[in-house]
């Protein structure tokens, strides 16, 4: 099915934000920016912003880059080129190179659109759509911008309802009766409840809507504050919200989802144990994830491979998969898997078993080895035998074992072994 075309979307700019690391993936995302971890078997998480966007019917997208860029860069340049300027499309990648100041990069996630204002100004964009690219849900972002045209509002703030003790990690607000946001506060410490609802509150998801005149205007002032951070959320928004109309857009009412999805689904994966439950529940009988809504289909790019291969049929020696995700390009001989995904290229020997585990791309796992509750970065390759996942305190010396008991592998962990 075609992406929808609106007007208002048409008018539309979305600007994705994709130059974090996500330092609390560790390894994952020690050659590569969090929004480039791959996700779901085949995609990658910047995918879900972009391909939102897409759904949405916006056609001129704009994504910043810094912090090791080439693995996202790459995978845009693949996956992300069908855009066409006769048809008035635009996708640019934006990595930071000084624009500006020879002397800086981006300091802030303000400061990543306030450098590209000149290729911002070229589109002349009716409005702006201010993404986050790490994060893993849908959203119409049309029925945020309509909101945004109704309300008259400065500033329009996605926003969602999550728990006290969760929300010290977001921008939390308080609204009036109207949605009107009245205050707002980045990280913090002690979350103020929403009225009403005791134990919830209010949390920005980092998307935002601005009228571009309006925009431009608020970054180049904010350039110009010696006090400021240069960033969204510390900055420019708690000014909007003190000297203008600053109106929260709920996700609710914005979130694309099938009737097997009855609870809007917003997942950050900021940790290793969120990451692997996020792709872990993707294998369930109805996962509250939808990857299969031909109405609103996960764009990303897709490599030329060979179907997914499973050999041999001997007791004990049974290629199989049961309740898991398998790309193309795998091979699975004469091994066992269980609740996995398998992304692009795996090999697994015979003999092997793979349960509860996230296998990312071009990894080969030897004839008789054992995981359990793994993830496993791109290109290990694990030797015959290896047993990961049975022995807490064994493996917490050789791999990063998280509290909640998932094992991360990479190539030089495995390296090392023979040291």
């Amino acid at each position: 099915m075609q992406p929808r075309h609106q007007p208002i979307a048409r008018d539309a700019m979305a600007y994705v934000l994709a130059g974090g690391r996500g330092s609390r993936l560790a390894e994952l995302t020690d050659r590569r920016a969090k929004p480039a971890v791959h996700f779901g078997g085949k995609a990658r998480i910047i995918d879900f912003a972009l391909s939102n966007a897409l759904n949405s019917g916006i056609r001129r997208i704009g994504v910043a880059t810094q912090y090791k860029a080439h693995s996202l860069i790459r995978h845009l340049q693949r996956g992300w080129n069908f855009f066409r300027t006769e048809r008035n499309e635009s996708f640019d990648i934006l990595p930071a190179s000084q624009r500006v100041s020879e002397s800086q990069w981006y300091e802030g996630t303000a400061d990543a659109v306030f450098q590209n204002i000149d290729i911002i100004e070229s589109y002349a964009p009716e409005y702006m759509v201010i993404l986050a690219g790490d994060h893993v849900y849908k959203m119409d972002y049309e029925l945020m911008l309509q909101q945004h045209v109704d309300s008259g509002a400065d500033v329009t703030i996605g926003c969602m309802e999550v728990p006290v003790k969760e929300a010290s990690g977001f921008g939390v607000m308080h609204v009036d009766e109207q949605d009107v946001v009245t205050a707002f506060v980045e990280k913090p410490k002690k979350p103020p409840h929403i009225p009403g609802s005791p134990g919830m509150a209010l949390a920005s998801m980092g998307i935002y809507v601005f009228r571009t005149a309006l925009l431009i205007e608020e970054l180049r002032r904010d350039a110009d504050d010696p006090d400021s951070k240069r960033d969204f959320g510390g900055d420019i928004i708690p000014h909007i919200v003190k000297h203008g109309k600053a109106v929260a857009h709920r996700f609710s009412s914005s979130c694309v989802r099938a009737e097997s999805e009855p609870v809007p689904y917003w997942r950050d994966v900021g940790t290793i144990d969120a990451y692997w439950q996020a792709n872990i529940d993707l294998t369930d009988v109805v996962p509250s994830l939808d990857l299969y809504d031909r109405s609103w289909p996960l764009w990303t790019y897709s490599e030329v491979t060979p179907p997914a291969k499973f050999v041999h049929n001997e007791e004990g020696r049974r290629g199989s998969a049961t309740s898991s995700l398998i790309a193309g390009g795998c091979i699975v001989s004469g091994s066992s898997l269980h609740r996995s995904l398998l992304f692009t290229g795996v090999r697994t020997h015979s003999f092997s078993s793979v349960t509860e585990s996230v296998i990312m791309p071009d990894c080969v796992i030897g004839r008789g080895a054992r995981l359990h509750k793994c993830v496993l970065d791109s290109g290990v390759i694990v030797p015959p035998g290896l047993i990961v996942g049975e022995h807490p305190e064994h493996d917490a010396q050789r791999f990063r074992r998280t509290e909640g008991g998932v094992t991360l592998i990479t190539q030089y962990m495995i390296e090392r072994l023979a040291d």
